[in-house]
């Protein structure tokens, strides 16, 4: 209001609400959810957030957004900390529509679906893509996590599940019939796969789960071409928490003007291994990404390239091998723990706003074993993470 008085006083109406809503828009606690210290906590000391922090901690992680009156409620008469109220909201907030916010952001920020509006493939290669197929790549992605979390499933049936969510566009992308319109819909798929080369009526054989979704598939290729070195590095990371070292300085890119163009992406990356500072790291991380070779740059199924039939085989860093994706989910299966492990890592960073340190390890070992019991459901992992001292206590400044 001081805003508005003093800029009225200058002009007119007009210009003292312009005053206000820009004086509003600006001010750190409009950009900002800020915690602050109580007064009297010695500098670095670990103290419990307070009630009302703990509630908007809760709200802007499942439904990124402020608290609803029953939150504020209970943390207006400090009862929300008590551990069986908190657990309570916990699943409250989880059962409420909103909390399809934490499936659609999360998923953009832990699976780069945001890296989609930036992505535009050749279209001399790939004519048919276009914004259409571009969003629904998305909203299938995450429609499909928003089923997982809604239906409370194991989160490990996020790499391997016999449906996804299709309307036409995508439908026909991925050469699977019988669907029709642009609404999308559940679509159940056949489990078993197809002998190599036969499509038409199993081509939903080659889809299920995030590893044969067009939104991942496409965020991990380039323009051009499929990238094993992308599509690698992003399950190291993502998918099983080992990210590899970054690159020296001085090596350069796959040299396309020195390296023939006709030749399949992995004979061309054998070359590009013959520099012995990319072998160490490109031993680890090719592999992984070569199990995807079956799909192209923008996640249709293929078995050949460049005229020569697709080698899909791959193994992982602990060698273990296996061929083509369903291999791919079998080996990452056979280690639930690790994926799991990854995901909470980045659930903490969603709900937190930080990456975790060395001293949160305790509290994330802690979360997998406890969700292990409940056959790793998305609840438990929701309901251990906000439980954790992590989420429920501070660092003072």
């Amino acid at each position: 209001m001081k805003f508005y008085r003093q800029a009225r006083a200058d002009g007119d109406f007009d210009a003292g609400i312009e005053m206000a809503l820009s004086a509003i828009l600006v001010n750190p606690q409009f950009l900002f959810r800020v915690e602050h210290d109580p007064a009297g906590v010695a500098a670095k000391a670990v103290y419990r957030v307070s009630d009302h922090d703990l509630a908007s901690r809760l709200s802007f992680f499942l439904w990124s957004s402020i608290p609803d009156d029953e939150l504020l409620d209970l943390a207006a008469r400090n009862e929300l900390r008590k551990p069986a109220v908190f657990e309570k909201q916990v699943r409250r907030l989880l059962a409420d529509g909103r909390a399809r916010n934490l499936a659609t952001n999360f998923a953009a920020q832990w699976l780069h679906l945001r890296n989609l509006d930036s992505i535009t493939p050749d279209l001399r290669l790939f004519p048919d893509f276009d914004d259409n197929l571009r969003k629904a790549f998305r909203q299938e992605t995450e429609l499909f996590v928003e089923s997982v979390l809604r239906e409370d499933r194991s989160v490990l049936d996020l790499l391997k599940a016999d449906y996804t969510f299709l309307n036409e566009r995508l439908a026909m992308h991925y050469g699977i019939p019988h669907v029709y319109g642009n609404r999308f819909r559940r679509v159940a798929l056949t489990p078993t796969p197809l002998p190599q080369g036969e499509r038409g009526e199993g081509a939903d054989r080659e889809r299920g789960g995030l590893l044969r979704h067009g939104s991942i598939l496409t965020v991990t290729s380039y323009a051009t071409r499929t990238s094993p070195v992308i599509r690698g590095k992003w399950i190291l990371e993502n998918f099983l928490g080992t990210p590899p070292p970054p690159p020296p300085g001085n090596v350069g890119s796959l040299a396309d003007n020195t390296v023939s163009a006709t030749l399949p992406i992995r004979e061309r990356l054998a070359e590009h291994r013959t520099n012995a500072s990319c072998a160490s790291c490109h031993r680890l991380i090719d592999p992984v990404g070569f199990s995807l070779e079956q799909f192209d740059a923008v996640g249709r199924f293929r078995t050949l390239e460049e005229g020569k039939p697709v080698d899909a085989a791959g193994a992982l860093p602990d060698g273990s091998e296996f061929d083509g994706v369903a291999g791919l989910e079998k080996a990452l299966l056979a280690q639930p723990e690790l994926f799991v492990r990854t995901m909470t890592e980045k659930l903490f960073t969603f709900a937190l706003g930080r990456p975790p340190e060395d001293y949160d390890a305790p509290a994330i070992r802690k979360i997998v074993r406890a969700a292990r019991a409940n056959n790793y459901r998305f609840s438990s992992l929701i309901v251990g993470l906000a439980t954790s001292a992590p989420f429920q206590m501070r660092k003072s400044q």
